[in-house]
């Protein structure tokens, strides 16, 4: 058995189910706004669906370390989003003229940034015992530790925030 192309299958397998999950929960959101229920409840069960069978195939490829080393790279993740490709995206949507692309791009990358910074923030403080709270904007993503009157990103009001 030719383990290094089974590995690629499953991380090619995790990508393509976690698109999937995301593509279908959005098509629920869309169908529950039109009022068809039955098919935003089945939209929103295959994307959660979409979910096991990407976090199984994640886990199997060995993907899943410890938190610190997820932590670590997290942070790498997050920041390469913020550097180097939001900016890239940004300036090619500016170029084409595109202002919705340029303005969901700039709240992503603004939105890694603050990701980035958190994850370091959990890294570093790891063994802390303090129970946190963060609260996440729905609009753009931006994640905070408390409510902010107004989103610093999107300007979104603060009362829309999600706590997890």
């Amino acid at each position: 058995m030719n383990e290094n192309k089974t590995i690629n299958n499953l991380m090619e397998a995790f990508a393509g189910e976690a698109q999937a999950n995301r593509k279908y929960l959005a098509y629920s959101k869309k169908a529950e706004k039109e009022g068809k229920l039955n098919a935003a409840k089945l939209f929103k069960a295959a994307s959660d669906a979409e979910t096991l069978h990407a976090l199984k195939h994640f886990e199997v490829a060995g993907k899943v370390s410890s938190t610190v080393d997820n932590l670590k790279d997290a942070v790498a993740g997050e920041t390469h989003e913020f550097q180097d490709m939001y900016p890239d995206f940004v300036k090619q949507a500016e170029a084409e003229g595109n202002k919705a692309a340029v303005m969901s791009f700039t709240f992503a990358m603004k939105a890694e940034e603050v990701h980035a910074r958190l994850y370091q923030e959990a890294l570093d403080n790891l063994d802390e015992t303090v129970e946190v709270f963060y609260y996440l904007c729905p609009v753009c993503g931006n994640i905070e530790k408390f409510v902010p009157e107004k989103c610093s990103i999107c300007g979104v009001s603060g009362d829309k925030f999600i706590k997890y």
